[in-house]
């Protein structure tokens, strides 16, 4: 059995779906009630209480660990769920960390996963760790305003990302959790290609068949957007790394490739399949 928390999204979805059409056993963990996958369950618990995991845990093998907002806040302790896996039977944890661990180790936020990650280098079990970019899904934060504006407003639109396809970040996921050679891997995940908040917005628009403007907005107007879904100091890293980008944060990683055996899918992939949300 393998348990996905967060099942219910923009990775954890696909990578059920992955797992269950190679034949795993799975269990799905998310905050709300939600369909259970084919052939597996589903379980409501929340990652902030790691005691509400036991019946999640039951049985299982492999944990795919994905952190909620508020896990990634002062006082949060999820390195509770990995002792908890361990001592539920669990033997390997397969964990959503962050580019920015390696790019920017000093920020609260990455300073709070590197810990984790070393929790669970240190835990005994066997272990593979994902560090992606900026995700391409993050375009769904304009599906609004493009449905009834047109328009697409973000900071700094003409600084650019290779931003991954979460459903290749579940792809990866579901090979670390089911084949043996990518165990002790730590793989960073980027799309194929650097592209910037204004090109996204002509990919939506050609996709669309009609104009999309871009909207600059200021770092604050975009921190407060931002802030209503996640911990302020989670926002301010992310924009730190979309407003001035590393070298390190503009190369394209090979990792997808040498996991998976194919480039990654790029934005205009994503969106090809996403449209239906922007119309």
């Amino acid at each position: 059995m393998i348990v996905v928390t967060g099942a219910t999204g923009n990775i954890g979805r696909p990578l059920t779906q992955a797992l269950v059409e190679a034949g795993q056993q799975v269990t799905a963990v998310s905050r709300h009630p939600a369909e259970a996958p084919q052939g597996g369950r589903h379980v409501v618990a929340d990652l902030a209480e790691p005691a509400g995991l036991e019946q999640a845990l039951a049985g299982a093998k492999s944990l795919f660990l994905l952190l909620s907002g508020d896990l990634h806040a002062a006082g949060a302790n999820p390195a509770d769920i990995v002792g908890q896996a361990a001592a539920a039977g669990v033997r390997r944890v397969v964990l959503l960390s962050s580019q920015g661990v390696a790019t920017r180790p000093f920020g609260t936020t990455r300073i709070a996963m590197r810990e984790l990650e070393d929790v669970v280098r240190g835990s005994g079990l066997d272990w593979a760790i994902l560090r992606p970019g900026g995700f391409a899904s993050n375009a769904l934060w304009w599906a609004e305003s493009v449905r009834s504006r047109q328009v697409v407003a973000a900071p700094f639109g003409d600084t650019g990302l290779p931003i991954i396809d979460p459903a290749d970040i579940a792809e990866v996921a579901a090979a670390c959790l089911v084949d043996d050679r990518h165990l002790g891997g730590v793989y960073e995940l980027t799309g194929p290609e650097v592209i910037t908040p204004r090109e996204q917005a002509e990919v939506l628009a050609g996709a669309l068949g009609s104009p999309v403007r871009f909207q600059e907005l200021t770092r604050e107007e975009a921190k407060a957007g931002m802030a209503r879904s996640m911990p302020a100091e989670l926002a301010d890293d992310t924009l730190d790394i979309i407003g001035s980008p590393s070298p390190a944060e503009l190369r394209v990683s090979p990792d997808v490739r040498r996991v998976l055996g194919r480039d990654p899918r790029s934005f205009a992939d994503w969106t090809a399949r996403n449209i239906a949300a922007f119309r």
